[in-house]
Parts: structure tokens; sequence; C-alpha cells
């Protein structure tokens, strides 16, 4: 049966996050219930995770996949105006302001296209996610938001040192993960993205490390806040990442990424979840048009659930 019709944000202009399920443009949705056991990872996949605080190199999409993808980029780009921009949680065409140093970086964009509304839903992604929100545990799987991070050839910004979770305490519990999907081949020339591996352990009071640059322009500031045993740990390893690939992290793992300073530009999609039953720990905004109250599970229209184990039953 084919997904329900979007809703329309304004007249002629659907909002896909009123779907909850694949549209099926980007892939085929899954109707067998014992194909999603098949995307399980294994046991030493999971342990490898849990103690590097991080897995690269997963196989997701196909090159044909990554540049339809691309193809939307151009939204975000400034080559097109999408009519539904008032849709996005965020777009800063250039977050660090410095025009030798371009980050473009955007916040709800699976609300604009059929193509970045269906990744979030990917099984690939989903099915290892519910294995890996919570230690020795599956777990009904719920999309928190997405971003997309485009450095472009020549100039290309940096992403400062930080920890995905220290931007996320108005939701709680921790139980969040991150996917990084490189639509480009990311290396050391191009900003490919960097890992520092163990970097989830590193905690203050329970609490994350507190952001200290929200335009992620200072690429080295963390380093002033870390003890001589987390210095000595500081070791960045470069993903090296191929079109179409990706990393799995967990929300404390520490990871940036430099300037791209080579001849090709380097685009990514990356996608948030958390666990279902992380609810908000604030009254103010979420996200743009969000708001859950206090103590309040999340849910509802801008958190679907996109996976839940009960289907491989």
């Amino acid at each position: 049966m084919a997904p329900p019709e979007p809703k329309e944000f304004l007249p002629g202009v659907p909002d896909w996050s009123t779907v909850h399920e694949p549209s099926g443009d980007l892939f085929q949705p899954i109707t067998d219930k014992d194909d999603w056991s098949k995307l399980m990872w294994t046991e030493e996949k999971i342990n490898k995770f849990w103690t590097d605080g991080v897995v690269t190199n997963v196989p997701l999409l196909s090159e044909e996949q990554c540049n339809r993808i691309i193809n939307d980029y151009k939204y975000f780009t400034g080559e097109v105006k999408h009519p539904g921009m008032g849709m996005m949680y965020e777009y800063h065409s250039n977050q660090s302001g410095d025009p030798n140093n371009v980050l473009i970086h955007c916040l709800g964009h699976w609300r604009l296209t059929s193509l970045f509304h269906d990744l979030p839903f990917l099984p690939q992604v989903v099915v290892p996610a519910s294995q890996l929100l919570v230690p020795d545990k599956q777990t009904a799987v719920r999309f928190w938001h997405d971003q997309l991070f485009a450095k472009p050839a020549k100039h290309g910004g940096v992403v400062a040192w930080h920890q995905d979770y220290s931007y996320w305490i108005r939701t709680r519990p921790m139980m969040h993960l991150t996917v990084h999907v490189a639509l480009d081949d990311q290396s050391e020339e191009n900003g490919g993205i960097y890992y520092i591996p163990k970097s989830h352990t590193w905690t203050r009071d329970g609490e994350p490390l507190p952001v200290l640059d929200f335009n992620f322009k200072d690429m080295e500031s963390i380093k002033t806040i870390l003890t001589e045993e987390e210095l000595s740990q500081f070791k960045p390893v470069c993903a090296r990442l191929k079109k179409g690939e990706a990393s799995f992290h967990h929300p404390l793992t520490v990871h940036g990424s430099y300037s791209n300073r080579s001849d090709r530009p380097r685009r990514s999609a990356v996608l948030n979840y958390f666990g279902d039953g992380v609810y908000s720990d604030s009254n103010e905004e979420l996200l743009k048009g969000s708001k859950v109250p206090k103590g309040q599970k999340m849910e509802g229209q801008f958190y679907p659930v996109v996976f839940d184990p009960a289907w491989m039953k």
C-alpha cells in the first residue's frame, strides 16, 4: 500500500514530516519481517562501538542514491530557492561568517524533499540504531533531527571538536545516536570527519563537556577544558569515509573536521536518533516550531518511530 500523501505547508508545498513512513523514492521499503533481522549488527561490531565510541566505514548508499540526494543539495547551496525553507529548524549559508572558511549547516531538510525525508528511515541505519541506543538491549528508535554539513572546495571551513549530547541536554535521559553519511569521498585533504577513540567516557559530574563554540569556528577550543589524561588520549583518527559510507557514533564521542582546501567538495548528511521514552527537559522550543512540555515524552509529528523491534516478530 502506498504511503499517505504529505500535508501541505503552503499551497503546493508538501511537508514531509507529516508522513511517518518511507515514501519509497530513495529505497524500496521492507515488507517481509524476516528482512529486518538480516540487518542486525554482529556482537563483535556492537562491542567495537561500545569500546571505541564509533564504528566507521559502514556501507549504506549506492553512488546513484548519493547523486540523487546531492541533487537536492541545490536548495541549501543557494543554487535554487525552495518554497518551503520556512519549515527548516535552522539554516546557515555560512555558519562561520568567514567567506574564506565556509560551512553550510542546516537542520530540518527532511521536511522539504522526499529523498531527505526517506533517509532517516533507511533500514540499514535504523536496525543497528536500535541495538546501539542502550547497552545490551534492543529498543524502539525515534528520529531526533537531521543535519547537513557542506564544505565547498578550496575554502571549506572547520567543524570544531565537540560531543553531540552537549547540544542536546534539553532531552533526557542520554539515549542518543548519530549517523554521519558521506555523500562525497572524505579524506584528510577535503575536511573528512575525525574521531577521538574512547572519548565517549569523557564527562563532568555525569554531564557532557560544555559547549564552547556554538558556531564550530574555534577548532581546538575543547583542549582548554580537558584533563591531562584526556589530552594524552587526544589522538584524532580520520574516518576516511567513501561516498555512500557512514559512521555511527556515541553521543559523547568527541569528533570534528578540519578545513577543505582541496579541489573537491565535502558534503554529508547527518541523522540523529534517540530511544523511545526520551523526554523533554525544557519548556522552550526543542527545535524551531516544536515544544514538548518539560517531563513529557518526545513524540508526535517531528519525532516519529522509525523502527520498532516488534516489527521483526
